[in-house]
């Protein structure tokens, strides 16, 4: 089964929405990839992130900014015949995102992109506190470049 490229923003974003998290990749001191997975926000091609305002991520990320990001989402077992190992494949639909990481220091900027991670995944209005806005660490990435993909005969639920 051949995979479908689609790399047009409302495909690509009908993916993004759908995820629960992504996994943003770098590449630290040595040239070796470094990999965490994420809570994330989006909105207009731009990704939102936070998280602890110390630590390896961050360093990596000062020193070098530029990101993959990877999406997947809609995991389908299938197979032909449940006897032949060979037969079974999973579907799947998938995005690969590209940019440099900017940080967020201004407070009114860093409460716009926490509503926008919020938003990902509830509903509302929110209110921060002001020291954890503060001492949290908040970062965008103006994406580059999307590549989607969807693999698979993905079953209606």
């Amino acid at each position: 089964m051949k995979a479908r490229r689609d790399d047009s923003l409302p495909f690509v974003e009908s993916i993004i929405r759908a995820c629960e998290s992504c996994n943003l990749a770098m590449v630290d001191e040595s040239g070796l990839p470094y990999v965490v997975p994420m809570n994330f926000g989006y909105s207009e091609g731009i990704l939102y992130f936070h998280g602890d305002p110390k630590g390896r991520k961050n360093e990596l990320l000062k020193k070098n900014p530029k990101v993959a990001i990877s999406f997947s989402t809609d995991h389908q077992l299938y197979h032909q015949n449940e006897e032949v190992a060979c037969s079974y494949s999973m579907a799947y639909r998938s995005v690969l995102a590209y940019g440099e990481v900017e940080f967020i220091d201004d407070y009114e900027q860093k409460v716009e992109a926490l509503n926008v991670i919020m938003n990902q995944y509830a509903e509302g209005s929110f209110r921060y506190s002001k020291p954890a806005v503060l001492n949290v660490k908040v970062f965008k990435v103006a994406v580059s470049t999307f590549h989607g993909k969807e693999f698979g005969k993905l079953r209606k639920t």
